[in-house]
């Protein structure tokens, strides 16, 4: 009973961190003196080594994004990942699968998930072929479909900032949530803004659906009520001074899909109001250039939709890495391919992961779908504007 008291509560920092001054870590779990003073109550920090960091100056060219990857499954996707030989991984969200299924705000699941996914050698071999930054989405925020009335994420996020070692000074340890921006390339003309929106800490509670496991109305219905906020008044404001940076192409993460209509889980178009108002500011400050990139729906997709700002709107989905939907509509013997009036692509439900290629020259992004052997199942091109 102490061995798995000990072994539910214990947690290896993962390898490498989630910022631009990092280094990799390599997964050694340490004994009781390597606990680190500010560490979470059981968390054990792993021993470091020097390995790759993200160098804020360089011109990114291939950029790859993935979401939900289950500590328990095969993890060898990771080596494919690497193989790509990208400047930055994206980890978009669930990216361990750690609920609380009890009532234990120490969150031993959520820390057993992440110790399991720093014992994986093709993740570390990723992390020491590229640097990450990351964001959560509801199974790594510790409850699944989870808002803003979770509990336990005051918890969750010292674990997350702890987990992947954000250092002191990062403005994610000053703020609740875990949303950050940054700015990379110095070179002019060429420089790409991530911004990572935390749709979690602040999400206000979503409305039921009156018809569960109906198509369309699985889980949740549209909510018209305008009070009702995904990103919060502070995330906002903030989110409203990013988008006024220059910068040259801007990827605007979100863990849950923004455009895609058509089905009843959780999305932005559960929350009709405060998706207008994504829109409305993305027009209002002129934020040229934006892709969305998004995950959550262990399925790939793409999507344009026109007219909510003066240019054709882009989100690619990409979901999951060893946990598609695949399985279990196997399982099912499901076939209905949910409606999509904004979808350009089929959905993709086997294992998948999304690979961004750039070329300055000729200012265009390819946005495409690889499969588990890193085959291109979908993608589309989108043309950056110049300048102004």
């Amino acid at each position: 009973m102490l061995r798995q008291i000990l072994l539910g509560a214990a947690i290896a920092v993962l390898a490498g961190c989630s910022g631009v001054h990092d280094d990799a870590r390599k997964f050694v779990i340490g004994a009781a003196d390597n606990i680190a003073p500010e560490a979470p109550d059981g968390a054990i920090r792993a021993v470091p080594m020097p390995a790759v960091m993200l160098d804020a100056d360089k011109t990114l060219t291939r950029i790859i994004f993935a979401s939900c990857a289950q500590q328990n499954e095969d993890q060898s996707i990771w080596d494919q990942l690497a193989a790509e030989n990208p400047d930055l991984m994206l980890y978009v969200g669930d990216n361990v699968y750690g609920d609380v299924w009890f009532d234990d705000p120490s969150l031993p699941a959520l820390k057993a998930a992440y110790m399991r996914l720093a014992q994986s050698e093709p993740f570390a071999r990723a992390r020491a072929a590229a640097p990450m930054l990351t964001v959560w989405d509801d199974h790594d925020y510790g409850a699944s479909d989870g808002g803003g009335d979770y509990p336990y994420k005051a918890q969750s996020e010292a674990l997350f900032e702890y987990v992947w070692a954000l250092p002191e000074g990062d403005p994610r340890r000053a703020r609740p949530g875990v949303y950050g921006s940054w700015v990379i390339g110095a070179e002019e003309g060429r420089q790409v803004q991530i911004i990572m929106l935390d749709t979690r800490y602040f999400r206000s509670p979503l409305k039921k659906t009156d018809e569960r496991g109906a198509k369309g109305k699985e889980r949740y219905v549209p909510d018209p009520d305008p009070s009702k906020t995904m990103l919060g008044d502070a995330q906002w404001a903030w989110l409203e001074a990013e988008l006024k940076k220059p910068a040259d192409l801007r990827l605007l993460v979100s863990s849950v899909q923004v455009i895609a209509d058509g089905h009843g889980w959780e999305g932005w178009k559960m929350l009709p109001a405060d998706r207008d108002r994504l829109y409305g500011l993305i027009d209002e400050t002129d934020a040229d250039n934006l892709i969305i990139l998004s995950g959550d729906r262990h399925s790939a997709s793409l999507y344009r939709k026109e007219g909510v700002v003066d240019y054709p709107l882009f989100e690619a989905t990409s979901s999951s890495l060893n946990l598609p939907a695949s399985k279990w509509r196997a399982e099912s013997g499901e076939t209905w391919v949910e409606p999509g009036p904004n979808r350009i692509s089929q959905m993709y439900y086997d294992v998948n992961y999304g690979v961004i290629d750039i070329n300055w020259e000729k200012r265009a992004v390819d946005v495409a779908i690889h499969n588990g052997a890193g085959e291109t199942v979908m993608n589309e091109t989108v043309v950056l504007a110049h300048a102004q």
